[in-house]
């Protein structure tokens, strides 16, 4: 299994609200990109420092700031400086272990999540933080790595699409179902994993199988742990009563805590059919080694009454009548064939074999 997700030091007894630095190997380029639109226009700019940001310009009618790695930390109190964002908010987006959750203040909403992506070349998922924070008129997305998974909605906007003539909480909205949407794909290649697995199972059975089917059962873990805060989350924010969230856009947030809804349903049912795999495994591995004593035993069963011959005649007694016929040794082999064939006969009326 590869790392799923980028650590950060952790140092008890400090002050809350301490930025902690990142790990010293981590070389993470860091980007600000800006994306200022209205209704019938729009701009976009990549900045070198978030001191080069305009002051708002009124006629814009949303600015989405998106920060692409997290190894400059003067960047994001600066970000914090700018935005009044409260220290323990910056705290939670540094420290990338944090659960799901959503936060509320009075100027702005908080939000973490987890984008979970598939890795195909390995058949392995792994997840990073994304933290968003949105207030009247901006948004803020801070991101590990995976900047391109946003492109989808840079493209809507791009396009002079309906997300240009809604308000900030509704590319709030666009941003959290582009990631629960990828959640399905994980889903969807986890599911064909265990379709595989179990051809498997009913195939060819191995040690390979159970590791296979270990690994996928953590798979299941981890999106569990991810997604059931995630819902918590969507639905504090569908039921907050900030004046930051209009009432058109809460109607497509209750649609995506829909969408988390069927995720936990089907995590929960894949649970289900690992555990059973587990049970199917060892059933058929137990199987498999009572079909081989059944064939060593019916084997021994055969040879009892042969050996049980030759150690008769086996003995070394000077009179024996057999020995002074001439066609005795033709007749005992003749016995045991008889005997021996007789049992198998019998063995497979019996459906023994």
């Amino acid at each position: 299994m590869k790392k799923r997700e980028r650590k950060r030091p952790l140092r008890p007894g400090m002050p809350p609200g301490s930025l902690v630095p990142l790990d010293k190997e981590l070389t993470d380029l860091v980007t600000i990109q800006v994306i200022r639109y209205n209704d019938e226009h729009w701009e976009e700019e990549t900045l070198d420092s978030i001191a080069d940001l305009a002051t708002p310009d009124p006629a814009m009618k949303v600015t989405w700031i998106n920060v692409t790695g997290l190894s400059d930390i003067s960047l994001i109190q600066q970000i914090g400086s700018r935005f009044s964002i409260h220290p323990l908010i910056l705290e939670d987006i540094l420290h990338t272990r944090q659960r799901p959750k959503f936060e509320e203040f009075d100027a702005y909403l908080f939000m973490v999540m987890k984008l979970i992506t598939y890795q195909e070349e390995d058949s392995d998922i792994e997840a990073e933080q994304v933290s968003m924070l949105f207030g009247e008129n901006y948004l803020i997305t801070f991101l590990e790595s995976a900047d391109s998974i946003f492109e989808p909605v840079r493209d809507r906007i791009r396009k002079d699409g309906r997300i240009r003539t809604r308000p900030t909480d509704y590319l709030a909205y666009a941003l959290i179902d582009l990631i629960v949407d990828n959640y399905y794909v994980v889903l969807e290649n986890l599911g064909e994993k265990i379709e595989f697995l179990e051809e498997d199972l009913l195939t060819s059975p191995n040690p390979a199988t159970l590791s296979a089917i270990h690994l996928l059962k953590k798979d299941m873990i981890f999106m569990r742990r991810s997604v059931w805060p995630l819902r918590e989350s969507i639905s504090s924010l569908e039921r907050s009563d900030s004046p930051l969230l209009h009432q058109e856009t809460v109607v497509y947030i209750r649609d995506v805590y829909d969408h988390t809804v069927q995720m936990i349903d089907a995590i929960e049912s894949f649970r289900d059919i690992i555990a059973g795999m587990i049970d199917i495994y060892l059933s058929s591995v137990s199987f498999r080694l009572n079909q081989i004593m059944k064939f060593l035993t019916l084997i021994a069963t055969i040879f009892i009454p042969l050996t049980f011959l030759v150690g008769v005649y086996g003995m070394n007694f000077q009179y024996m009548p057999e020995l002074s016929i001439p066609w005795a040794y033709p007749a005992l082999w003749g016995v045991m064939i008889v005997v021996a064939s007789g049992m198998l006969i019998y063995f497979y009326r019996r459906g023994w074999i």
